[in-house]
């Protein structure tokens, strides 16, 4: 290598710590993660929940703010998932600039304050704007959490760690179905008070977390390519420590090295070349994924209160129960079904549980179509569909997460994220607010319709185009950029060049 190069380039090490992580087995430490990091999800559950479950609290007189229920699951829906794709493509980009850790504890942050503010609207348009910096925040942490969780995991627990954790979502909105039970019962809290705790509350939870998340350590591997293989070797070499002392066993040795040119940074045209002139397929797979599961979400099912409401005269203060079933069917659903995704493997199950959730939801919108569903059987079917879409959405998460390479992970779950939302998730929850809204059967029948269709669209992609990333390293499945020269085995620390 030419001085020149060594400039450019920085140094050209050659280490196991990728196969060091990869090889350890499941621990006290991973759980530690697993909460850390996870456990956001939970809050975004709770925050999308409630705000479907309120909508009619906040429109009614005497709620403290002017806004009418159609403005809360309409204009207030798309303003959070537009700061959320917002947020993903500008803290994404810093991700993998700046760090995993740094990110998600500012995103998280930011999440914060905005929940805080929001629960002390005074007038609509402040309502508005912290509902949009809200998901500012929160769609920075899908590409911070997303890209930590994946480097930090061992490959053979991989997909069942991502999918449960992304599927921990419906936790949080199990408890914000209940919560909004509680806070839309006013002789339990006054009518413009209820609503107020329930984002306070959040932003408590938040904070609880970032203390948490202060112990999670930067991710080894990108500290690595970008010059920083000390720190990335002391906190490996640490980890080995606490699970060898839980296990009472010596560690298996790791197999495989890789050799890297350490750079600082890639440049976003780079990245740009590199996920749509190398990855083009891979690149139609994540949009696909993320096109169905964002259409069948953020404009569908977070209007379950609305239709439960309009066609069958569901009290606005027990919509709660009912989502709060369709919420444990979602969890569920990544729960029990992601160790098949590390041992059937992704391709089967990816266009798996995309084709049955968008089948079973055509066979929801024929049944209620004829008139054969009440409240509790519509219920039903929505729990068998999102069991699979559930776990088939988490999936796209994860997909996006492994089959690019490291330097472009963090903006490559941003970019397909907010590209595959603002499609379902802007336009959505307008035009299917407006679908829902008007109290005929066939308008709801077609928006079902619709999600089921894209659903099924998106599993016939992926029957065809799924990266087989099961129990593989993210190396393996998509070199590194930095990476140079054929791995070996038998490799042991880090030699600089």
């Amino acid at each position: 290598m030419t001085t020149t190069d060594q400039a450019a380039t920085g140094r050209t090490v050659t280490t196991n710590i990728p196969a060091r992580l990869d090889r350890l087995p499941w621990s006290r430490w991973h759980w530690t993660i697993v909460i850390g990091l996870g456990t956001v999800w939970i809050l975004d559950g709770l925050e999308v929940t409630v705000v479907g479950n309120i909508a009619g609290r906040l429109s009614e007189p005497g709620s403290g703010l002017p806004i009418t229920s159609g403005q809360v699951t309409g204009l207030a829906a798309a303003l959070y998932v537009l700061g959320a794709c917002s947020g993903a493509l500008f803290w994404g980009r810093l991700t993998d600039k700046w760090g995993r850790k740094k990110l998600f504890m500012i995103t998280l942050a930011v999440y914060l304050a905005a929940t805080a503010l929001t629960a002390v609207s005074f007038s609509t348009w402040w309502f508005f704007a912290f509902r949009f910096l809200t998901g500012f925040g929160i769609g920075g942490e899908y590409a911070a959490i997303n890209s930590a969780i994946d480097e930090l995991i061992p490959a053979q627990y991989r997909g069942r760690v991502d999918l449960m954790i992304n599927g921990s979502f419906w936790l949080g909105a199990v408890a914000g179905s209940l919560l909004s039970i509680v806070a839309l019962d006013t002789s339990v809290v006054a009518k413009d008070v209820g609503w107020r705790l329930t984002f306070a509350l959040g932003a408590v939870l938040a904070l609880v977390i970032l203390l948490v998340r202060r112990h999670v350590p930067e991710s080894p591997r990108w500290l690595l390519i970008h010059g920083r293989d000390e720190e990335a070797e002391r906190i490996v070499t640490s980890i080995e420590e606490r699970v060898a002392a839980e296990k009472g066993e010596r560690l298996a040795e790791p197999e495989g090295e890789l050799t890297i040119h350490q750079r600082r940074s890639v440049s976003f045209m780079e990245i740009a070349r590199t996920v749509f002139s190398d990855y083009r397929r891979r690149a139609v797979l994540g949009f696909s994924l993320f096109i169905g599961q964002a259409f069948l979400y953020n404009a569908i099912t977070f209007g379950f209160g609305a239709i439960l409401t309009k066609f069958y005269d569901v009290p606005t203060g027990s919509t709660g129960y009912y989502f709060a079933v369709i919420a444990i069917g979602n969890f569920m659903g990544p729960l029990l079904l992601g160790k098949l995704f590390d041992t059937v493997g992704r391709r089967v199950m990816i266009s798996s549980t995309y084709l049955l959730s968008g089948l079973l939801l055509f066979g929801t919108a024929w049944l209620f179509d004829q008139g054969s569903l009440n409240a509790g059987t519509l219920t039903a079917c929505w729990c068998a569909v999102l069991f699979f879409a559930s776990a088939g959405a988490s999936s796209a998460y994860l997909t996006v997460s492994e089959i690019f390479p490291m330097e472009t992970r963090a903006m490559s779950i941003a970019f397909f994220y907010a590209l595959g939302t603002a499609a379902g998730g802007i336009s959505g929850p307008l035009l299917f607010a407006d679908l829902t809204g008007t109290g005929k059967v066939a308008d709801t029948v077609l928006a079902f319709q619709i999600g089921a269709t894209l659903m099924c669209l998106a599993g016939l992609v992926a029957a065809a185009l799924a990266v087989r990333a099961e129990r593989r390293s993210l190396e393996d499945v998509a070199r590194p950029l930095t990476a140079a020269g054929p791995t070996s085995t038998k490799a042991a620390g880090i030699r600089a060049a």
